[in-house]
Formats: C-alpha cells, sequence, structure tokens
C-alpha cells in the first residue's frame, strides 16, 4: 500500500480538507498505515498536480483558508486500478525482532521490561480495536462498504492477537534463562 493510494481512499470516503484528512488519518487508517500530517500535505500537492484530486472551489477565497479536497475521475481509476493488482506480501521489518535476535548473540539483559510494554501495548490496542468493532458493526445486515471494513479491523484484531500470544510465550520462554 502506498501513501498516495491511502489518501485518494480516505478522500472518497468524504472529500475533506488535508487537516481533517490528517485527523481521520489519526483515527481509521493510521491503525494500518501510518503517515506524518506534513507527509499528508506534502502528498496531496503531488495527487493535485497529477491531476488525481483537486481543490473545491471557495466560496470566498482568502489567503491561508483551508483547501478541501476530493478525488477526480483519474484519481478514481488509479484507485480502481491499484486494488486490482497482484502485490506480494511485504517482509516483517520490526525492530523488536531484530532486538531478539541480538539478544541472543549480547544476552537478554532488560529485554523483559520491553517485551512486557509491548504486550501491553498490544492490549491495549486489541481493546481499542474490539470498542470500535462493537460501536461500528455491531448492526445485523451491514452495507458492503462496513462489512470490507470490518474485514479490515478483524485483520488488525487477528494481528494483535498474534502479538500478544508471541509475546506471552516469549516472555514466559526469558523467564526460563
Amino acid at each position: 500500500m502506498s501513501l498516495p493510494h491511502a489518501i485518494l481512499t480516505a478522500l472518497l470516503e468524504k472529500p475533506s480538507s488535508g487537516l481533517e484528512l490528517a485527523r481521520r488519518f489519526d483515527k481509521s487508517i493510521g491503525h494500518f498505515w501510518q503517515a506524518t500530517h506534513q507527509q499528508i500535505y506534502r502528498e496531496l500537492g503531488k495527487l493535485e498536480q497529477s491531476g488525481l484530486i483537486r481543490a473545491l472551489p471557495a466560496e470566498q477565497p482568502t489567503r491561508g483558508q483551508r483547501k478541501e479536497y476530493e478525488v477526480l475521475a483519474a484519481g478514481r481509476a488509479e484507485l480502481t486500478d491499484w486494488v486490482s493488482r497482484s502485490e506480494d506480501p511485504r517482509p516483517i521489518r520490526d525492530p523488536l525482532l531484530l532486538r531478539l535476535r541480538a539478544a541472543a548473540v549480547v544476552g537478554p539483559a532488560g529485554l523483559v521490561a520491553e517485551l512486557q510494554r509491548h504486550l501491553e501495548l498490544h492490549q491495549r490496542q486489541l481493546a481499542d480495536y474490539a470498542s470500535i468493532e462493537e460501536r461500528d458493526f455491531s448492526h445485523d445486515q451491514p452495507a458492503v462498504e462496513d462489512r470490507l471494513r470490518h474485514v479490515v479491523l478483524r485483520a488488525g484484531m487477528e494481528l494483535e492477537s498474534s502479538w500478544i500470544n508471541w509475546l506471552t510465550q516469549t516472555l514466559a520462554e526469558l523467564r526460563k534463562l
């Protein structure tokens, strides 16, 4: 996934200003694709220059006024094409896993506390996802869009559960040492 496609997705869901988009990113897409506000603003400029989005005309243009963006037909076509492309999974690149590998060479001093901290972070994230699921996906006949959003949320929940299981097992193993 790339930031331009994440932005096109968010703008197709709801035309937004850069600030609104960054806030929405923090609350939803940011759970699985992170970007700083600066990256989002920079990408909005590139998407606009590429003719994939446009700033909506303001009623009364003033200097410094927030621009609200919408996706153009070319942007929708790009996103549609991207959705249908084949892409291999990306390799895991997590510093915690590398630190464990390094601990095999230099020793695990201080690692138990860090693993415990990660366990608590993943437990909190899973609880957040569960509350989102309860709030947003508890109705009986969800629309297709909601069903697909729910699938993404469930993937996040499964990943968090997997991390929790792995961290619990790894902590038990380290405590045996």
